[in-house]
């Protein structure tokens, strides 16, 4: 799967009539597909992350549902677990630092300006149309700085960088 067919995935979960996946769980859905993972239909795991954990407003949930899939990718293709640890934090600690440069915060209340435990915030937040928007390109983020991962080229290139022989 290339960056443009990743995006076009991200958005058919993401803007679907029918509201059925957040930012986590698409981002999660989308990488596993890309990356080859088990079961990339399933968005389970990160069902609780959206809107910065459980709409808590914490970290944004492109990024939490990333570093999900990021985990599952370094353990899978790293056989020694620290070490796979070590890779994957580094590589979800690039994604924030970029991801930060482009939006400007990194949590979500501060990203959507915001509080999704409200009611009333809610209802306008959704009303408004930001999540097709701003979370969107939010997304649309972390799977384009991710998805060259699946290329074995491109992950061999960022564990060169991570681990310097």
């Amino acid at each position: 799967m290339n960056e443009q067919q990743a995006i076009e995935r991200a958005r058919q979960y993401f803007l679907d009539e029918q509201n059925s996946y957040g930012c986590a769980e698409t981002t999660f859905m989308v990488l596993k597909e890309a990356f080859s993972l088990p079961d990339p239909d399933d968005p389970s795991p990160a069902i609780a992350l959206n809107g910065g954990v459980a709409y808590s407003g914490s970290l944004c949930g492109a990024l939490t549902g990333a570093a999900l899939a990021v985990g599952m990718l370094a353990e899978r293709r790293i056989s020694d677990h620290r070490l796979a640890k070590l890779v994957a934090r580094q590589i979800i600690a690039h994604l924030m630092d970029n991801f930060h440069a482009l939006h400007g915060a990194l949590n979500c209340r501060e990203l959507i300006e915001m509080d999704l435990r409200d009611e009333e915030q809610y209802r306008r937040f959704i009303q408004s149309g930001l999540w097709r928007t701003r979370c969107m390109g939010q997304v649309e983020t972390a799977v384009r700085i991710l998805v060259p991962l699946a290329d074995d080229d491109d992950w061999r290139k960022n564990l060169e960088e991570i681990i310097p022989s």
